[in-house]
């Protein structure tokens, strides 16, 4: 885990697990190499919204609605921000590999409500073979995301 995120969550007393998995490059693989469901996956998906970044943070088993994501930043210039261009904002995290804790970096974070706030979920936390798990009201409690419909089931 990097050493920030494992900082910031023992400064705000978050209990959190860490699990090792075979190494992985989506939340989906993610999802099944620990045996758990794509709901309880975090996803961080980077998007350009003209010349700023928005970490928008859903469950691997949706996907990002473009057009909904549009109407609640009230933006029409948004694209998915390539690697290349957001990388060095996470200088300790494998490319690809960003945890959903957008505030630790800088970056305006949002979540997709269909997290459920009395449910546990996992992320990258900084590399393609270790998640962590954290319950989503402590998470919501120390990042202070936007909260809103953005996502839609695949």
């Amino acid at each position: 885990m990097v050493s920030r995120l494992e900082v910031f969550l023992k400064e705000k007393h978050i209990l959190y697990e860490t699990v090792i998995h075979p190494e992985a490059y989506t939340a989906q693989e993610t999802a099944e190499s620990m045996h758990v469901s794509g709901d309880q996956i975090a996803k961080t998906v980077m998007v350009k919204a003209g010349c700023a970044f928005v970490m928008a943070v859903l469950p691997a088993s949706r996907r990002l609605d473009m057009a909904k994501l549009k109407e609640v930043l009230g933006q029409d210039d948004l694209s998915i921000a390539q690697e290349s261009e957001f990388k060095r904002f996470f200088p300790d995290c494998e490319p690809g590999a960003e945890p959903p804790f957008g505030n630790l970096y800088g970056v305006r974070t949002l979540v997709d409500a269909a997290f459920a706030a009395d449910s546990h979920f996992f992320f990258n936390a900084g590399s393609h073979h270790e998640a962590a798990g954290v319950d989503y009201k402590d998470y919501e409690t120390a990042v202070r995301p936007r909260v809103a419909d953005f996502s839609r089931r695949q």
